[in-house]
């Protein structure tokens, strides 16, 4: 199956939908979604920002009064919740949307309704957690939720049922579109798109889906259960009735570690594609790359409870975790070491994707380092739950996460906007996030090794932190200079910027044969590929010579290969061109919206207005069960 459209029925698109705003919210197609989502996400990546920034001016100097304990509270729970749920997790759901169908040669997902409706859930999902902080109604038990803490007995009001309730919607967001890829990615891989041949971002994402599937029932089951104490009166986490006290910290991080993988696994992916473009070599040891992935998400499932060492697990326990803590170091470390490989003797350009790439090799490892050394259980005894845990998350998810995500917008801009970004931003961008970075988070290794707790919105002088947590402040203020640089840059460049060919950096995967922004139907003739490097096996045969390459060989059939893969179509649409592509609806829209509503009505189960409850929630249902009907029964095309 080359192609969803393949088997689908031809129409024309609703005329109300073709153009202006309504062309993109009623979108069905994967590349305005994936813009929809960096656009989304890069706005709750700022807003995450801004909530760290009022958190360090509260912590810059000893009794500090800019906000009050509650805000503190609420920001910092909001914050971490923000990051990885609003921020990151949908920048790397930007590029599987825009870059998997391309790289696989496909014309869109494999269910485009179901794109749409995972990006409606997420918008909608994001606004209903994020604006009880203006109503200072914000969730405020951190973004880990430990129960019992967040029962009803300990944690009144609304602020718990938002968290509770809106990370459930965030959750059916992300469950969505991790089977929607990985139909695609089975199904619809063009002709001779084998699996050792999807380019590397593709199998990084594969595994990250699986993950998510794998990963998020075990939350979505700690969650009903906390719903269920809050709304229901059930005494799963309440310790009087006998309640385990570690039930939800083993529930939440038999997820929560998984999650870490889930947020890094797509920028070590768009590292792999950035460094063999600008060393102009093929990615080194691509097979053990593969496998060195799917170890890690295999094993990431196998050392939660390094998580929970000072709770008193046992000596067995705690040695069981530990060597899975130090057993997941090796095969990260086989990628360090391949990508160094890929590097070396090659044609290196410093570009600023190719900086930004650098930068997570380098930072990710000073917090992979920190990391075995929590595997130590005496060690991370002393170092939980102070700022010396701060700082390595922040390491491997800003300096890994973050700065890959970065190096790969800037990677794939020309490809989703035709133009390039400006490359003299692009450097102060990459000094002052990468300068921003280490004063930001580099001290917090100090203060936490002088007892400096986590979650503490206050401190008294002369206990030694002074000098790292002032640091730390002026780091941050670095770090949103950088952000408000790639802000300009990014804004201006999507009109002023350099006009980009089809191929801007001479990359050689399938997604830079096509025109630079793609037509909506990304390929004229689906391509067939012969190998990982289909371009530079036509381009340069030279730099693919030692890739085993389909039989005939694809160096030598170049001429019969190039005309499908950069046919002009002198910009003709799908239609003109008798490609079936799907239609534009709002259904998506409406069937998230019922969801979200129906989740709302559950907010009123703690006041007097129970009818009010019922009404909202039974109306979110049937607007959710109609919709899912109009959707399902409705063509395609």
């Amino acid at each position: 199956m080359a192609n969803t459209a393949a088997t689908q029925t031809t129409a024309a698109p609703h005329a109300a939908y073709e153009s202006g705003l309504w062309s993109w919210i009623a979108t069905v197609d994967h590349k305005r979604i994936g813009t929809l989502y960096l656009f989304t996400a890069l706005f709750f990546f700022l807003f995450g920002g801004l909530e760290a920034f009022l958190m360090r001016l509260q912590l810059a100097q000893p009794n500090g009064h800019v906000v009050s304990a509650e805000l503190y509270n609420q920001l910092f729970t909001m914050h971490g919740t923000t990051m990885v749920f609003l921020a990151i997790m949908p920048l790397s759901a930007a590029f599987f949307n825009y870059l998997i169908p391309l790289q696989i040669g496909a014309r869109d997902v494999a269910f485009p309704r179901l794109n749409a409706f995972s990006y409606w859930v997420y918008l909608l999902g994001a606004i209903f957690i994020t604006v009880p902080i203006f109503f200072e109604l914000a969730p405020n038990g951190g973004w880990f939720g430990y129960a019992p803490l967040t029962t009803i007995q300990f944690s009144g009001g609304l602020n718990i049922d938002f968290w509770v309730m809106g990370l459930q919607i965030l959750g059916i967001s992300s469950l969505a579109a991790a089977f929607n890829f990985i139909t695609t990615i089975i199904n619809l891989r063009a002709p001779g798109m084998t699996l050792m041949r999807m380019p590397m971002f593709t199998w990084m994402s594969f595994i990250v889906q699986f993950l998510l599937i794998l990963a998020f029932p075990a939350i979505t089951v700690a969650l009903v259960f906390l719903l269920f104490d809050r709304f229901f009166g059930t005494n799963f986490y309440t310790l009087a009735a006998g309640a385990d006290p570690l039930l939800w910290q083993h529930l939440f991080w038999i997820f929560g570690h998984p999650e870490v993988y889930i947020l890094i696994l797509p920028a070590f992916g768009l590292v792999s594609e950035i460094l063999p473009t600008f060393s102009k070599k093929p990615l080194f040891g691509y097979h053990v790359m593969v496998y060195s992935g799917i170890m890690i998400g295999f094993l990431g499932f196998g050392v939660w409870a390094h998580h929970m060492f000072a709770v008193g697990m046992g000596a067995t326990a705690d040695a069981i975790f530990a060597m899975a803590t130090m057993l997941i170091a090796i095969p990260t470390g086989v990628k360090i070491f391949n990508w160094i490989a890929t590097m070396w003797a090659g044609e290196v350009s410093f570009t600023t994707p190719m900086k930004f790439a650098i930068g997570l090799l380098a930072l990710f490892t000073i917090g992979g380092i920190s990391g075995v050394m929590h595997s130590s259980a005496p060690a991370d005894t002393q170092q939980t739950d102070t700022y010396f845990v701060v700082a390595h998350f922040h390491y491997v998810l800003f300096g890994g996460s973050i700065m890959g995500i970065f190096g790969g917008i800037y990677f794939y801009f020309p490809k989703m906007f035709g133009r390039y970004m400006s490359e003299s931003l692009g450097n102060w961008h990459f000094w002052l996030n990468f300068i921003g970075m280490n004063l930001t988070f580099f001290p917090m290794h100090f203060s936490g090794m002088l007892g400096m707790p986590r979650r503490i919105y206050s401190y008294d002088a002369g206990q030694g932190w002074e000098k790292f947590n002032m640091a730390s402040t002026i780091g941050t203020v670095l770090l949103i200079i950088a952000t408000l640089i790639f802000v300009i840059n990014f804004l201006k460049s999507r009109k002023g910027g350099s006009v980009a060919p089809n191929d801007a950096w001479g990359a050689g995967t399938l997604e830079w044969s096509i025109p630079s922004p793609p037509p909506d139907y990304n390929f004229a003739q689906i391509p067939t590929v012969t190998s990982r490097y289909p371009l530079w096996d036509l381009k340069h045969p030279e730099m693919t010579s030692d890739i085993s390459h389909a039989s005939p060989d694809a160096a030598t059939v170049a001429d019969a290969h190039a005309a499908p893969m950069h046919e002009e179509t002198g910009g003709k649409t799908a239609a003109e061109l008798g490609i079936p592509m799907p239609f534009s609806t709002l259904k998506p829209l409406f069937a998230a919206l019922g969801l979200v509503i129906m989740f709302a009505g559950l907010l009123f189960m703690h006041t007097d207005k129970f009818a009010l409850a019922m009404t909202t929630t039974i109306g979110g249902a049937a607007l959710l069960i109609g919709s899912l009907y109009a959707w399902l029964t409705s063509p395609l095309e």
